[in-house]
């Protein structure tokens, strides 16, 4: 077996996720390489040295260019925030190091073109953690959509609802609290939430090629976690759009951190002649699904037991299932990190490269970038996405 040497940027939630994965992917899926922690990279070396010692990485820096040149590493995964992805990958590409990150991507869509630019010339495996697409009951959602059982699309409706930000009282910036601070995160819940909407929307549904969107920010100061004084907020907390997909069905999508009681729902409901998909991220083991046939001879199937049927994905014959438990038993939010994984390492070692890499993040940043400039001028934008 070959080892995958890896060098994690950040030690966060994000690093959390994605050493899990690491760690627990020759467990469940029969690959060629087994990945090997190498070094941990972070400013707070304290930190940076608890999270090694708990995930096992072998070393702890605290300049990441140690870490992409490094002779002993193949892969940078880049967990950082966001205003440190674009360094981190045009460094890490030109090293001829595999590459990894969050979304998304970058802070805006001149960074994206640049990391894409980067990655291509030296021609490096490379993959954003859109995780989303690995839940079994998406993935599901996809096949139903690929074998036609949706049919001519008309609707696609999403909404990702949180409530963390409410208080006045929540600082922004600092380690913990840099998505609320513009000048890292680039933007509020349309890059950090809506981003993991646009990307599974387009995925299920082909590109996203016009939008017009309405933004607000509900608490326009607040205290800066590092410097301790008040300061303008930047970010949206709350965005909500409408979108024209190439195929011709329209869009809805509404995201905020001011829905109380909402920790992170994210739906999305697809709506065509002959079916539909609906899914509730509360319920992850569940796809609903509707379906609606004409028979050869005009005859419509619906009848006194047409209705929507509740799919429990956790059958060996659903997506990624195959490699956990046996049928009834749910996997979670975890596994979806090992899925993704799985699937870019199989790239590799197929030489099919893995989706979304970093050509496909690129066009949910047009989206992103267009929703941000619709808000500021209420008027329909063009995104220029290309799938």
């Amino acid at each position: 077996m070959k080892e995958l040497r890896v060098g994690m940027i950040g030690y966060g939630f994000m690093g959390r996720t994605h050493s899990n994965a690491y760690k627990r992917l020759t467990d469940f899926f029969p690959v060629q390489h087994k990945p090997v922690l190498k070094a941990v990279c972070a400013r707070n070396a304290e930190k940076a040295k608890a999270f090694a010692e708990n995930w096992g990485y072998e070393r702890v820096e605290t300049d990441w260019k140690k870490v992409v040149s490094s002779p002993d590493i193949d892969l940078i995964d880049i967990g950082s925030p966001n205003d440190t992805h674009f360094d981190i990958a045009i460094a890490a590409a030109k090293n001829g190091k595999m590459v990894v990150c969050e979304k998304p991507l970058a802070m805006d869509v001149k960074q994206a073109e640049k990391m894409v630019k980067a990655v291509e010339s030296a021609k490096v495996p490379n993959m954003v953690w859109f995780n989303y697409r690995r839940v079994p009951s998406i993935a599901l959602a996809k096949q139903l959509v690929d074998e036609g059982r949706v049919g001519k699309p008309f609707h696609y409706r999403a909404t990702y609802l949180q409530d963390w930000t409410i208080s006045p009282d929540v600082p922004q910036g600092g380690a913990g609290l840099w998505r609320l601070d513009a000048a890292v995160a680039g933007s509020g819940v349309t890059g950090d939430l809506l981003a993991h909407s646009i990307d599974t929307a387009m995925w299920l549904n082909g590109a996203i090629t016009r939008v017009v969107a309405k933004t607000k920010t509900f608490v326009t100061k607040r205290k800066h976690a590092v410097s301790g004084k008040m300061q303008e907020v930047g970010i949206d907390d709350a965005c909500m759009f409408l979108a024209e997909f190439a195929n011709g069905s329209m869009g809805t999508f509404e995201s905020t951190r001011y829905a109380r009681g909402r920790k992170n729902f994210n739906t999305f409901e697809l709506n065509g002649e002959d079916g539909s998909v609906y899914f509730d991220l509360e319920e992850p083991e569940y796809l609903q699904y509707f379906e609606y046939k004409q028979l050869q001879s005009g005859e419509k199937t619906e009848s006194h037991v047409t209705g929507w049927r509740k799919i429990h994905t956790t059958n060996s014959e659903h997506p990624y299932m195959n490699r956990y438990w046996v049928p009834g038993t749910c996997i979670g939010y975890e596994h979806t990190f090992l899925n993704a994984l799985a699937d870019f390492v199989m790239g590799i070692e197929s030489g099919k490269p893995t989706q979304p890499d970093f050509r496909n993040a690129l066009q949910t940043q047009k989206v992103c970038d267009a929703v941000i400039k619709s808000a500021k001028t209420l008027r329909w934008v063009d995104t220029g996405v290309q799938l």
